[in-house]
């Protein structure tokens, strides 16, 4: 059936793929990057109000093969055919434009000097950007255009293997930055923000992005004061949000009614960086894409699975707020947890945003309370090596004497479903330990009736598979076999089948800031937290949060530049586990 739309509204938005289509009440958003664009735009099914995300590589080719230039001329020749529906649209840009705006609110601060402009810029270095594009800082420090402008050029880089053209880029994407200074609470100051970027709009339909790279207590003022005074009136706002997400339960959940105050769930992106590596992106694609390993991710074959993060420094500068939270709800409570969901989630059905994060909170509501009995915490102590002297977390000025505040924490999770009942999954976070990793160790079952049990002796773990994904540093794959050492003797020996990004991939590794802030822009919300998976992680983590205050539990010391506190080498014997970046083998 054809389906003809008079008043037909459209906008050609100018962003990088994946591709939103909304349908509403005869009303057509898509994007392009054409300056005046005929299409027949096909559409497989339409209600009064749906949501259509179209795979990149399927869309693109349809879009190419009946779009013209405006004379005529396709823009490629690839000719698919209609399906059921379609429509004639015809877009010019010279009656209705686009642009984007993006405003990092917080911009004098270390975050944003250190990752968003950057970010950005390796943005615009790739061609990732819309065309028109504008970015703004806003702050309480007192700065023109050109004091940010000089502030952030010192952090910015051109990708390694690219660097032709590097020092133009760099000058004109400068130019495209600003500054104003306002109060995060003042709405006359954000109603300023909002003509400045109007004149930088000129007239186009705009879209705008708020970062939020402030402290917690000041998000809704913010929210409020951008919804109210600096929201666009022609296309879409969104806003990101920092972690943390309040500090329990309670406080996480005001803080999401007050934001729902001013803006809807889906204006909302709750950004947790980690899920925005590379390995934690491939996690899925190992998973489900390899027929070798989803049969083996179960109870049946999986022993324990180990979710490690560790910072071979301090707290140093950053003392008096990590105090307020600690290492359970700075690192396990978002990172860890969010990898160990991503891991032990069901098939989605698809990989729309939707589908991921319903299997997601799957797996949080299914875990099991997380007990006192099977959690250590600890807290680094000062420690002398040679003749270098390394202070104690309590030695810094910032942090209250006597302070309670766990630097380190090991904990045990169980899962209630059939897929992983009586899996443990050891978690362990720390600062000041003697290395800095972000790793995922999955190990495999014995070998029943094993041949060859006796070349290993009475240590069977030695026999173990095990794969590793490493996030950080060095990113790699790889997996622990058995094979026999080349010679007349019987002699076995385990190895790795190795991937190790920097040797198969010679290209820079994009920051998890880069993919993230660009899956904002394009309204891609898979790697971003939902509002219930924020829900579910604080219900696991919160009555263990208030039984440790509550009780006063002290931790366990361990000195700066160890392994970590002994009871966390107990806590996994108690599962006959040993964790695996221990053996010295590829510490």
């Amino acid at each position: 059936m054809l389906f003809s739309f008079s008043n037909l509204n459209s906008w050609v938005v100018g962003l990088c793929p994946p591709l939103t289509i909304d349908i509403t009440f005869g009303e057509i958003f898509f994007c392009s990057a054409s300056a005046r664009l005929t299409c027949k735009l096909k559409i497989y099914k339409l209600e009064k109000k749906e949501k259509f995300l179209t795979s990149h590589n399927r869309f693109v080719r349809y879009m190419r093969s009946n779009f013209n230039d405006g004379a005529g001329k396709p823009l490629a020749n690839d000719h698919s055919e209609p399906q059921e529906i379609e429509a004639s649209v015809t877009a010019s840009s010279e009656k209705v434009g686009s642009t984007l705006s993006i405003t990092v609110v917080g911009a004098s601060g270390d975050l944003a000097k250190k990752k968003i402009f950057p970010a950005l810029f390796a943005l615009y270095y790739e061609d990732c950007l819309p065309e028109d594009f504008t970015v703004f800082g806003y702050a309480r420090t007192k700065l023109t255009d050109e004091e940010l402008r000089n502030m952030i050029s010192k952090t910015l880089t051109c990708r390694i293997d690219k660097k032709e053209n590097c020092e133009d880029k760099m000058d004109q994407f400068l130019m495209r930055c600003f500054y104003y200074s306002g109060l995060y609470s003042s709405e006359e100051h954000f109603a300023v923000l909002d003509s400045r970027l109007k004149e930088k709009e000129a007239g186009k339909l705009s879209n705008r992005l708020f970062y939020l790279s402030i402290p917690p207590n000041i998000f809704v003022d913010v929210a409020k004061c951008a919804s109210l005074r600096a929201s666009s009136a022609t296309g879409w706002t969104r806003v990101i949000v920092e972690k943390p997400f309040g500090r329990d339960s309670e406080s996480s959940g005001e803080l999401t009614r007050s934001l729902k105050q001013y803006l809807r769930e889906d204006q909302i992106f709750r950004i947790d960086h980690y899920l925005g590596k590379e390995l934690v992106e491939n996690l899925s694609v190992l998973r489900f894409s390899n027929l070798v390993f989803e049969p083996l991710w179960s109870r049946n074959y999986i022993r324990n699975v180990q979710f490690i993060f560790s910072e071979d420094f301090g707290t140093e500068g950053r003392g008096g707020y990590f105090d307020n939270y600690g290492i359970i709800r700075d690192i396990m409570q978002n990172h860890l947890l969010q990898i160990l969901a991503l891991f032990a989630m069901e098939t989605p059905v698809s990989l729309d945003a939707e589908d991921i994060r319903n299997e997601k909170v799957k797996v949080l509501r299914s875990m099991q309370p997380l007990l006192l009995e099977n959690v250590i915490v600890g807290q680094y102590k000062g420690h002398n090596k040679g003749s270098k002297s390394y202070p104690a977390y309590t030695d810094d000025p910032t942090v209250p004497k006597g302070s309670l505040t766990p630097t380190f924490a090991a904990a045990a999770l169980f899962l209630n479903n059939a897929r992983w009942d009586g899996v443990p999954f050891l978690m362990k976070a720390g600062k000041a330990l003697h290395t800095k990793r972000a790793e995922i160790r999955v190990q495999f079952r014995h070998v029943p009736g094993n041949l060859y049990k006796r070349n290993f002796g009475t240590d069977l773990d030695k026999a173990t598979n095990e794969l590793v994904l490493r996030l950080q540093p060095d990113e790699a794959i790889y997996l622990k076999i058995n094979n026999k050492v080349p010679g007349l003797g019987m002699r076995l020996d385990r190895s790795d089948l190795n991937l190790l990004y920097r040797s198969r991939y010679p290209t820079e590794i994009p920051d998890a800031y880069e993919r993230l802030v660009l899956d904002a822009i394009e309204g891609e919300r898979r790697l971003f937290i939902r509002s219930d998976e924020l829900d579910a992680a604080w219900a696991l983590f919160t009555p263990l949060l208030k039984e440790l205050e509550e009780k006063k539990i002290v931790p366990e010391l361990y000195p700066y530049g160890s392994r970590g506190p002994v009871g966390a080498h107990y806590l996994a014997a108690k599962y006959n586990v040993r964790w695996g970046d221990l053996s010295g083998e590829d510490s």
